[in-house]
């Protein structure tokens, strides 16, 4: 994969504890940072803290609530075995074994593996975009000004494209920008607008990617389709909630009717 920066998520550097001698301050925002993420997938858990790299009384009760839980020793130290157990479901998102050996197949099955860990982003230090899921998609950038939902979608292709020994890289750019993607797919003949699509709905081809057209070069969201039904395709994507924002929360799966949104595709069709 060219897009690695997920495996500096799944590591600290020393045991953290509290007043530990190596404490580490990224280390602990990690640690503080899975424990909420897990609460937000475990609201009874009491593993929400706050993200500031202090591993004081409620980080350690934090851990021990994590702890319990999963059926662990109440310590309230984290080493990196406690760690794993932590960060487990991005280690399971990035390198779960695959099972397809098409193209598009795959985009759907890392896409779906990604989904079924529940990314979430974090609010930090008042920056949303934020936490291990968005560095993870974003090549160790987060923060407010960055959207992630190409960072995800890049990540789903380099994911399904590597395992097949291509380099996403020659389809399109590294790149967190809709517009860039957009742009390209102009140059190379590989983005269909949605007037075309609504007229020739069998360009439609799951594991190709959307993009939400504000103009004519001008596109504010993305995802990867997963399926298509009729009028609707059902969708995986990143940075994202209930109502479709360009700017949301989490990786959703989501439905959209493609005859009355501005639904432009960029075919993945060169690297099947």
């Amino acid at each position: 994969m060219k897009k690695t920066a997920y495996q500096k998520e799944l590591v600290i550097k020393a045991t953290q504890k509290r007043k530990g001698a190596d404490n580490n301050k990224k280390d602990v925002m990690k640690i503080q940072s899975w424990l909420t993420l897990f609460s937000i997938r475990n609201s009874s858990s009491a593993t929400a803290t706050g993200i500031d790299g202090d591993f004081g009384p409620a980080t350690e009760r934090a851990v021990k609530n994590f702890q319990e839980v999963n059926g662990l020793s109440k310590t309230g130290v984290v080493d990196q075995n406690l760690f794993n157990t932590l960060a487990s479901g991005l280690k399971e998102a990035f390198e779960k074994p695959l099972i397809n050996n098409n193209l598009r197949d795959l985009m759907v099955e890392v896409a779906d593996n990604h989904l079924k860990q529940h990314p979430f982003e974090l609010n930090i230090q008042g920056q949303s975009n934020s936490g291990p899921w968005v560095r993870s998609y974003m090549d160790g950038n987060d923060g407010s000004p960055w959207f992630w939902c190409m960072g995800f979608a890049q990540t789903i292709l380099d994911q399904a494209a590597s395992f097949l020994n291509k380099n996403f890289k020659t389809l399109m750019p590294l790149t967190y920008s809709c517009d860039t993607v957009g742009n390209t797919g102009l140059e190379k003949g590989l983005l269909f607008r949605y007037q075309k699509i609504r007229k020739e709905p069998f360009l439609l081809k799951p594991g190709d990617i959307f993009l939400t057209q504000k103009s004519l070069l001008d596109w504010t969201h993305t995802g990867v389709i997963t399926a298509i039904e009729g009028d609707v395709i059902e969708t995986i994507e990143g940075n994202t909630n209930h109502q479709g924002s360009r700017n949301g929360v989490a990786v959703m799966k989501r439905t959209r009717n493609f005859r009355k949104s501005k639904i432009d595709v960029f075919s993945i069709e060169p690297l099947v």
